[in-house]
């Protein structure tokens, strides 16, 4: 009869330990067809320097390619090729991220291009800058962090029902009934 109650508390402290946890995928992305498309895609490298010149690729696309994010001018890669490349506005702000968007005849995959900091000087350069018909699509933030959005109170309010519900179990399983003693 023990080993009964000592397996249904260990099993109930199992469930809710369980339910305690984030699903990962939560974090992934929040792309509708998780970045899987029948056609391959790059931008290299994947972290630069303000006003550097990043190489656009495609593989597998049987049409024209259009590649655009809030960062570069619009590049275009024809059926037949398969790189362009693109220049990194000058004004892109040193360690953000920005979407870059590629569309084959319809279907698009989304990559990151994150911009490097650590540069010396000024940002800006008055002869290169964003054309005024550009669309700024912005920056891509908030997406980091293992505990994006929790403060404090909401991570001792978790770690106190936890040791509630492990406390429970163990009175529950180290109770002694009066049908023990007999």
């Amino acid at each position: 009869m023990r080993a009964i109650r000592v397996a249904s508390a260990a099993l109930l402290t199992a469930s809710v330990l369980t339910l305690t946890v984030p699903p990962a995928s939560a974090t992934v992305t929040n792309d509708e067809n998780n970045g899987i498309t029948s056609f391959g895609f790059r931008v290299t490298p994947s972290t630069i320097a303000a006003g550097g010149q990043v190489t656009l690729g495609v593989d597998s696309c049987d049409g024209d390619t259009k590649v655009t994010s809030g960062i570069f001018d619009d590049a275009h890669i024809p059926k037949g090729q398969s790189s362009t490349t693109a220049q990194v506005f000058w004004d892109a702000k040193p360690g953000a991220m920005y979407e870059v968007t590629f569309d084959c005849k319809g279907e698009t995959g989304k990559t990151d291009l994150t911009i490097a900091t650590g540069r010396d000087g000024d940002h800006s350069r008055p002869d290169q800058h964003r054309p005024e018909h550009s669309t700024h699509k912005g920056v891509k933030a908030g997406t980091g962090g293992s505990l994006g959005g929790l403060d404090a109170h909401e991570i001792a309010l978790g770690g106190a029902l936890i040791l509630g519900t492990i406390g429970t179990a163990y009175y529950k399983a180290r109770r002694r009934t009066g049908d023990d003693n007999a």
